[in-house]
Order: structure tokens, then C-alpha cells, then sequence
């Protein structure tokens, strides 16, 4: 059979899919230095059913000859000069003529010449595995033909015994980038081809473990464990041996044994307790890591371990700036760690099976995997799903191959709780048959699958970025059809666990309203939580033709079709740098919570297996941002899912004399992990509590300073020697990608509680509506300058050009002793119909005021008003540069609301409270939003000698409109008037260095 051009999944040569098992059993790495060529379409020699590698007189056995060169395996070869990546989103890269390829086809031939060891045994069989190669490969040992196969992220195992000669043997794969399995993977991600996973020989000896089958089962109730075992072998008999428990029994291959193993501790994310398992015969051993747990579902609860499983978690691709999804086992742990620390507690593989050894990690570090099948044919959702392979009877084996192969390596590990049957194939019996054939493999663990809207054949009912209207819908009160299905399908789902398998669309600076699905996870128990989108962004590193390192997206690879950024959509950077938003959740998945009433505080243990006795809590009281006093608390261990309550001392409660006044509680790691140190944060709480107040003395009478310069207009152009060159309203914000994106409806339009949370879907993006009504460039004319006895006042209009509407703005100028201060108001003039990005003051600064920042105010990172639960009121210092997030396309970034005081170099600038008036939100920056707002790339900013402050009234929410619900409306910032009440100050550097006498960020070095 010609392997392309059909929708068979492989060779009938390839073996059985197996479990991956650590055995004593002899392998031979191939990894390393192969040769390689690269054909821009599939050779002629295979298409006629000519021997490979033979055409024109160039053999394989040395790789010699024009067109070959070396590369590493595993690898993917556009990333090592040979061809472009390419993204897509939903598209295919190639015409929808299933389940046919263009003949411009990229092909990779690679080639290695391999010695036998004196050492490899001579009984028993070897077997060549491949763990992954992108889309179709072909292989060949000594010339012969070996076999073929698709399922990209998926191993693939041949017996090559009868290939093999002692000696030298030349193995050679051919690597097809587009096939028939490229139909069934369109996932969202970089189209990367190449041989990416490792390539092993691995001798099975007579007699050897071929499977193994171990269901560790623990009961709730009786603490019991059981162990299911199955094998697959030639031998009579086997042993298992569990330790730390006695257990050591001999088992008849062929049929599960049942063994009791008596009390045993249970395995979960919190507490991954894992048991050493060795299985032998008296060929080979195997070592195993079990972890003894129960998932099942029992009504509409998703369970584990008797209590309900809440999803703490996110969506994972395989990515990597400069592999891409080849495995680097230091980048995993380093994620991993980040993910815990940050209360992460849950995984997607997002959309396939990931490396293997990925699976041993979760294990330790402690995760609930939702693990998902090699699947995706979202790109027939662009000719309307007609001819979608999902329904079509020839496709069923390429399915059901796809399922076995997922299942049978993976089906040890603890840490996955429930298979996944793909993403966004649509529906159909090929993948109601695959649901069918894992209930009848492994009745252990639930079936999911967001795409079966009726719940024909799933077990869970799962949804991608619901509204709240809708999680509400579906948990409490019933108000709208679920996915627009019948009466009895819909009530069909709402009997089941809920699971949000996407939601959060993490996309450049966002997601919003993250409180707000917690809140609901929280409020309804059927809610089983969910995971974010996603982990990392996938961005390429790259470079300019000058050198300048980037990290490239779609169309920065010459793509002739893309979708450009929406790949960039991670809770971390391509390099791994957290986001904002990863602090926003650590806030909301905290293990503890604190809550002060009078002289006692409340601990409230959120896990559900494990206590608290690993955590150590102590207090710490600031006045006006500077720590006077703090201390530990003795909390005794509160069991999971309860609470305690402890006296506070008096020296943390007692007022003290100052403007304000914060209490913060902090829970840390008593001793170190395999993911943090010990002393590490896992959770923050503050306080307002009660002060003292100080009455401050009236200054402002008297002349304006002499530090002070105004034009005649009556703008201010130096304070203290400090060149301004404007101080402007500002209603422009450089959009972020939720700004410039319409996954879902415009709140602006229509409320969601008007339209079942949907919004208007023929509303365009906000950043769209901001522009057509010139929100990107205000122009100001000054209306009116005035004296009031003392206060020089100025009077502005500020509009954009070719519209009716702006702001009409006061700049009340007065004394405060030798200090200027600012009265500035703002009020909405004309019509109005859409919401501001922000509104506020833009100061336009030399960069010669320094390179750092020091404040009191929220931090230390940026927040936003749907956005703000990792942030704590204090003092912070940061370089100007790292005040924003590196997006991978500039956009609004660095917004601190809450700011009582801001040293920039020798400007300081305090801000007051008052009626009708609220602290402001700074930002500060070496570009302008119009800069930002110009660049599609970080190193597109034209060079610049200027900083940008922002002093923001108000700023419109974030959202997570590029994929999901709109900003919700209390978030949202409509025309209103505002005003704010500033004072420059005269404000020499304090004596210890730090500007303004800022506490330094330790995050800030």
C-alpha cells in the first residue's frame, strides 16, 4: 500500500501499542548525528514504488552526495535551516481534498549508519521504536522496507530482528511534512516537521514483560488498596512486589490478579504519594511508580478520592523558542515548578499525548492530567464540516488507532484522571467508537470531549470560554439551551459533572475576570473547575538580518497564509517569563485563605487532600507602606477542606499614626519541595486596618513656586529644572490583543444579561470602535488661562479630528508650601458611544530623569480593574524597563493603579484622596500608546530619549475578548467625568540611595 493518499493509519508491520515501561530489558539510543536531505516534494522513486535512496545513483548507506548534511535527531528541521515553520489556527496549510497532499510536499530523508554492541543479546527480538515524528514516516533498515505510519505525537515500534545484521546497519526514515494524518492534526500550533522524539532500538528477550496493565485503586472509605494487574508475556509466571507494603505475590499472565494491599496512602496533586512496583519474570523487570487513587463519577460530581475534583488548571502544548516540541527535560522541570508555585494543580495536553517522560514528572510534582488524544480536524470547520473525517466510516481505523496508541503507552500513570478524546473535531461515530473502545480498556477513568454537545458519549459535559450567563445557566437556574441542542440533550448535560476545558484566553495582557470564574467554581458544585489557555506562548526565537533577536509568530516565516499572533497566548512568555496573570491566579488557587475578624484571623484550608501542616503563617503590619512591625503565628494543622481560628497579637491589630495602615498575612513552605524552596509564598492576603490620622496643615496659599515654569498658555513646561514637553489628557491606551480581537459579542451593545451573555457578534473589536472614533489621536486647544488669587488655572478642549466629541479638561495649578499642586478634572463632551481606554493625564518626560521608579502603590506587578488579585499595597522599585511585560506584540502593559507616591529620579509626585476623587493608576514607559500601538514586533520601537508617564483616572478592564466574553460591564470604562488631585514635590534623594526612601523590590533585581 502506498502510504500517502489514503486514510489507513500505518503499515500492518507496526506492533501492537504497549504501555512505556522502565525495564532492565538492553536499548540503543539513536539519538544524535543523523544525515539528511531535504526534498521540496515527496520523491518520484517513492511514488512509483521505486526502492528508496536509490534514484540517480546516490545510496543511503553514507548519506554521500549533493543535498546531504547533518542534523540532529530528535529535532524538527525547519528550526535548523532546512524550510519555514507555519502557523495556523483553524485553516489548513494545504487545499481541504481529504485525504489527498499537494505534491509539494517537504520530505526529509534521514539517514544513520549504526554498530551493533559486542554486547547486544542475541535471543529474543529488537525491536525500532519511534516516539515522534511529524506527519508520516517511512522507514527503512539495510534497504529493506520496515513500515510506515501516521500519528505524529504518537510511538510507533517495528520488529527489525530479521533486518538486522551483526555489524553495521544503516537505518534510514523518510519524513513526509503534509499526509493523511495531517488532516486529523490541525491543533493550533506550529506546523513543525521532522523526527522531534527520540529514535530507540530495544531488545525484548523470550520470556520478557511485553505489557503491563497496573490499576491502582484506593477506597475512600476503608483507605484499602487494591492492585489490578495484567501482563502481556510468554513466560508462566510473574512476580510483583510492592514495597513499603509486603506485598509480594505470583500472578498467571493473561488474566487480571486482583491483589489486596491493606491501608495505603492515596495519591493526588496535593500529596502525590507514590509506591515503588516491580513486576518480573525471569527474563526481564520492570520498574513502575504506582499512586493509589479513585476517579469516578457519581451523579453530577466529578470525584477523586471520594471528595470533588475542582480543576486548578491549565493547557499545555509542547513548546520551546528554539526545539519546539522536542523534550528538554530542565525547561519541563522549570515549568513544572513555575505551575506549582503558582497553585497550578491540573493539566490538558493540549491537543495530544506529550513526551513520555512528561507523564513520570506530573507524577511526582503532583498534577491531574486530562490527557488528550494525537486529534484535531478543526479546518473543516471552514467548509462548513462537510466531509470531516470524524463521521466518515473510512476513517474509523485512523481513529481508533489513534485512541489504542494514546491509552496503551500512558495508562500507568496516576496523574491521569481522564482521556480526552481530541479538540474541535466536530462530531461522530468514529469518535463515539473511540469513547466506546476506552470504557471497554479502561473502565478507571471518564471520557471527555468538548465537541460532544449532546453528550451522546461522554461522560463529563464540557464547554470552551463559556459566559457567566451560561455557567450560571447550566449549574443553577435554567435560562438558555446548552449548544443550542434539543430539551432532552440538554438535560442530559446538566446531569453530569461541568468542566471548562478552556476558558481565560491568555492572550498578550490578560485575561479578565479571572475572580469571576473562580467565584463560580466556588458557588456551584457541579462546576468541576477548569484550565486556562493556555501555558506558553509558542513564539520561535529569531532574528533580524541585523542581528536583533526576536521571537517570530505566524507570518514572520513567510507564510503564505497565517494567523499571525493568536499563537501568543500563554500565562508565560516564549522565554519563559510569568505574566501579570499568573500572579492573578496564584491570588485565587491559593491553598489557604485568611480572613481577619477583630483580634482573631480564620484559616481556612482550600485543598481537598491534604492538610496544612507543610505551612508556616506570619503577619506583617506596614504604615504608609513601610513594615513597622510583623511576627509568626502559631496555627495548628488544619485538615483539608476546614478551618481554624487564631488570636491575633496585639501588636499587630493596635492602631497606629499614619495615613493608612495594611495587615498582610503570608502562608509559606515549612521545607522544601521538588517544586520550591523551602519559605516560598504560596499565599497573600492584606488588610486595611486602622489608623491614627494625622491632620496635614492648608499650603496652598502664597505665589506659585519659582520651580515652576508655564508657558502663557498656561501650560506647565518645568518643574524643578525637569523639561516637560506636554501635560495632556490621554484617552488612548495601545490596544491589547483582547482589544483588537472578537472571539466572542460586544458588551458595549448589548449587556450580557440581555442576550444570555453572548454580546452583540456584529459589534467589531473594541480597539476597531476606538479608532473610528479617533480615540488614537486627540488634539487639545486651550480654551482659557486664568488667575484665581493664587491659582494659575487653564482651561482645555481636547477632541479627536473629524468628530464632535472629547473632554473638556480644568488644570488647576495652586501652592502646597514649596511644593505644585494639580487639581485636574475632566468632563465628557458631545456624544458618546462607546467606552474609553482609558482616561487620564500624559506626561511627555527626558529620559535623563533616570532609568528606575520607586512607589507606593499596588505591585509589584501590573493590575487592571478585572484583573487585580496578585497585587498587594507597598513600597516597589523597579528599573523603567521592567515596569511593562515584554508582549510579542507591544501593547498596553505596566498599569499600576492605587499610586499614593512616585519618584522618578529628582521628580516626585504624590497623590491624594478626596471627594470625588480617587487614587490614579501610573504607568511609565520609554514609548508612547501611539508608539506601542504603531509596532507589531518589541524591537520595531524606534529608538528613544523620552519617557512617557500616564497618570490614569480611570483604565477600561482587559477581558478576554480574543477568544472569550468581552469585558465584563462593571469593568468596563464608559464616558464619565474624573478628576485628580496631584503635587509635585520638592523631594531630594533620600539619604540611604533610594529614591523617594523606597523599600527596594527584591523582585526588582
Amino acid at each position: 500500500m502506498r502510504p500517502l493518499g489514503t486514510t489507513a493509519p500505518g503499515s500492518d508491520t507496526r506492533l501492537p501499542p504497549r504501555a512505556r515501561l522502565r525495564s532492565d530489558a538492553r536499548s540503543l539510543s539513536l539519538d544524535g548525528t543523523w544525515r539528511f536531505r531535504l526534498h521540496d516534494r515527496a520523491p518520484r522513486d517513492e511514488v512509483d514504488g521505486v526502492p528508496p535512496f536509490t534514484a540517480g545513483g546516490t545510496d543511503v548507506a553514507d548519506g554521500a552526495g549533493d543535498g546531504w548534511s547533518d542534523i540532529t535527531v530528535p529535532s524538527h528541521w525547519p528550526l535548523h535551516g532546512h524550510g519555514a515553520p507555519w502557523y495556523t489556527n483553524i485553516r489548513y496549510p494545504f487545499p481541504v481534498d481529504p485525504p489527498h497532499v499537494p505534491d509539494q510536499n517537504p520530505t526529509g530523508d534521514h539517514v544513520r549508519t549504526v554498530g551493533l554492541p559486542e554486547w547486544w543479546p542475541t535471543d529474543g527480538r529488537t525491536v525500532l521504536r519511534l516516539d515522534g515524528a511529524e506527519s508520516l514516516a517511512r522507514v527503512w533498515v539495510n534497504r529493506r522496507p520496515v513500515g510506515w505510519s501516521t500519528g505524529s505525537r504518537l510511538t510507533t515500534e517495528y520488529d527489525v530482528t530479521e533486518h538486522l545484521r551483526p555489524g553495521a546497519n544503516t537505518i534510514a526514515i523518510r519524513v513526509h511534512q503534509w499526509s493523511q494524518g495531517s488532516y486529523l492534526e490541525d491543533q493550533d500550533q506550529w506546523w513543525l516537521p521532522g523526527l522531534f522524539r527520540s529514535v530507540t532500538l530495544e531488545h525484548r528477550p523470550d520470556g520478557g514483560l511485553d505489557d503491563v496493565f497496573v490499576t491502582a485503586d484506593r477506597d475512600p472509605v476503608t483507605g484499602h488498596g487494591t492492585l489490578v494487574v495484567e501482563t502481556v508475556t510468554t513466560a508462566s509466571e510473574v512476580t510483583v512486589r510492592l514495597s513499603g507494603t509486603g506485598l509480594e505475590a505470583r500472578i498467571t499472565p493473561g488474566t487480571p490478579a486482583h491483589l489486596d494491599v491493606g491501608p495505603v496512602d492515596a495519591w493526588s496533586a496535593e500529596d502525590p504519594r507514590l509506591h515503588d512496583l516491580t513486576v518480573a519474570t525471569e527474563s526481564e523487570t520492570v520498574r513502575m511508580r504506582v499512586g493509589f487513587r479513585r476517579i469516578e463519577v457519581v451523579g453530577d460530581r466529578l470525584l477523586a478520592n471520594g471528595v470533588p475534583l475542582v480543576f486548578h488548571g491549565v493547557n499545555r502544548h509542547e513548546t520551546h523558542p528554539d526545539l519546539g516540541r522536542v523534550f528538554d527535560e530542565v525547561a519541563v522541570r522549570a515549568d513544572l515548578s513555575l505551575m506549582k508555585q503558582h497553585g497550578v494543580q491540573a493539566i490538558r495536553t493540549a491537543h495530544q499525548p506529550p513526551h513520555p517522560r512528561f507523564l513520570e514528572l506530573a507524577d511526582e510534582y503532583g498534577f491531574w492530567v486530562v490527557l488528550e488524544c494525537d486529534l484535531e480536524t478543526h479546518g473543516f470547520w471552514e467548509v462548513d464540516w462537510i466531509g470531516n473525517p470524524s463521521d466518515d466510516p473510512a476513517w474509523r481505523d485512523a481513529f481508533l488507532d489513534r485512541v489504542r496508541r494514546t491509552v496503551e503507552r500512558d495508562k500507568n500513570h496516576p496523574c491521569v484522571v481522564m482521556w480526552s478524546l481530541g479538540n474541535e473535531s466536530g462530531t461522530g461515530r468514529n469518535l463515539a467508537a473511540m469513547a466506546d473502545w476506552i470504557r471497554r480498556r479502561d473502565p478507571s477513568r471518564p471520557v471527555h470531549y468538548e465537541g460532544d454537545t449532546e453528550g451522546a458519549y461522554t461522560d463529563v459535559y464540557s464547554r470552551m470560554y463559556p459566559t457567566m450567563e451560561e455557567i450560571d445557566s447550566v449549574c443553577g437556574d435554567v435560562t438558555m439551551p446548552v449548544h443550542e441542542v434539543g430539551p432532552a440533550a440538554g438535560a442530559r448535560q446538566r446531569t453530569k459533572p461541568f468542566i471548562l476545558c478552556e476558558y481565560g484566553h491568555a492572550m498578550g495582557n490578560g485575561p479578565g475576570s479571572l475572580a469571576d470564574y473562580q467565584e463560580r467554581f466556588e458557588r456551584w458544585p457541579r462546576l468541576h473547575g477548569g484550565f486556562v489557555w493556555e501555558w506558553r506562548d509558542h513564539g520561535l526565537r529569531t532574528r533580524t538580518a541585523d542581528g536583533t533577536e526576536y521571537f517570530g509568530h505566524g507570518g514572520d516565516f513567510a507564510e503564505p497564509v497565517h494567523d499571525g499572533v493568536f499563537v501568543m497566548d500563554g500565562l508565560v512568555l516564549s522565554d519563559g517569563t510569568p505574566s501579570p496573570a499568573l500572579a492573578d491566579l496564584a491570588a485565587l488557587w491559593a491553598p489557604v485563605r485568611f480572613t481577619r475578624a477583630g483580634s482573631s484571623l480564620t484559616v481556612r484550608n482550600r485543598r481537598a487532600h491534604a492538610d496544612a501542616a507543610d505551612l508556616a503563617v506570619a503577619w506583617e503590619l506596614t504604615v504608609d507602606g513601610r513594615v513597622v512591625d510583623d511576627g509568626a503565628l502559631d496555627v495548628p494543622p488544619v485538615r483539608p477542606g476546614r478551618d481554624v481560628t487564631v488570636a491575633l497579637p496585639s501588636d499587630a491589630i493596635a492602631p497606629r499614626r499614619g495615613r493608612e495602615a495594611h495587615l498582610t498575612f503570608r502562608a509559606t513552605l515549612r521545607r522544601g519541595a521538588v517544586w520550591a524552596p523551602h519559605g516560598h509564598v504560596v499565599a497573600t492576603t492584606q488588610i486595611a486596618v486602622d489608623v491614627v490620622h494625622r491632620r496635614p496643615a492648608a499650603r496652598d496659599s502664597g505665589p506659585l513656586p519659582t520651580a515652576a515654569v508655564f508657558d502663557e498658555d498656561g501650560s506647565l513646561r518645568s518643574w524643578q529644572g525637569v523639561d516637560v514637553r506636554a501635560l495632556v489628557p490621554e484617552l488612548w491606551r495601545a490596544p491589547t490583543e483582547n482589544d483588537r480581537a472578537s472571539g466572542q459579542g460586544s458588551y458595549e451593545t448589548s449587556w450580557p444579561e440581555l442576550s444570555s451573555g453572548r454580546g452583540d457578534e456584529s459589534v467589531p473589536p473594541s480597539a476597531d470602535r476606538w479608532r473610528e472614533r479617533g480615540l488614537d489621536r486627540l488634539t487639545h486647544r486651550v480654551t482659557a488661562v486664568e488667575r484665581d488669587g493664587g491659582a494659575l488655572v487653564q482651561r482645555m478642549r481636547s477632541m479627536p479630528a473629524g468628530t464632535g466629541s472629547g473632554i473638556d479638561s480644568e488644570f488647576r495649578w495652586t501652592p502646597d508650601g514649596d511644593d505644585l499642586r494639580l487639581r485636574w478634572s475632566a468632563v465628557p463632551i458631545g456624544p458618546w458611544d462607546c467606552t474609553w481606554p482609558r482616561i487620564g493625564l500624559h506626561l511627555d518626560l527626558p529620559s535623563t530623569l533616570g532609568d528606575r521608579a520607586a512607589w507606593w502603590g499596588t505591585g509589584p506587578h501590573e493590575s487592571y480593574a478585572d484583573a487585580a488579585n496578585g497585587v498587594v499595597v507597598g513600597r516597589f522599585e523597579r528599573a523603567v524597563d521592567a515596569l511593562g511585560i515584554r508582549y510579542a506584540r507591544p501593547q498596553e502593559t505596566g498599569h499600576r493603579p492605587g499610586l499614593r507616591e512616585l519618584r522618578i529620579g529628582s521628580l516626585a509626585i504624590d497623590a491624594r484622596r478626596g471627594a470625588g476623587v480617587d487614587l490614579p493608576g501610573f504607568q511609565l514607559a520609554r514609548h508612547s500608546a501611539q508608539e506601542w500601538d504603531a509596532a507589531e514586533h518589541p524591537h520595531e520601537l524606534p529608538a528613544s530619549d523620552r519617557l512617557h508617564l500616564y497618570l490614569d483616572a480611570a483604565q477600561h478592564g482587559l477581558g478576554s475578548r480574543a477568544c472569550g466574553p468581552d469585558v465584563l460591564p462593571r469593568y468596563a470604562l464608559w464616558p464619565r467625568q474624573v478628576a485628580l488631585d496631584l503635587v509635585f514635590r520638592v523631594d531630594p534623594p533620600a539619604a540611604d540611595g533610594a529614591p523617594g526612601g523606597a523599600s527596594p523590590d527584591p523582585a526588582s533585581a
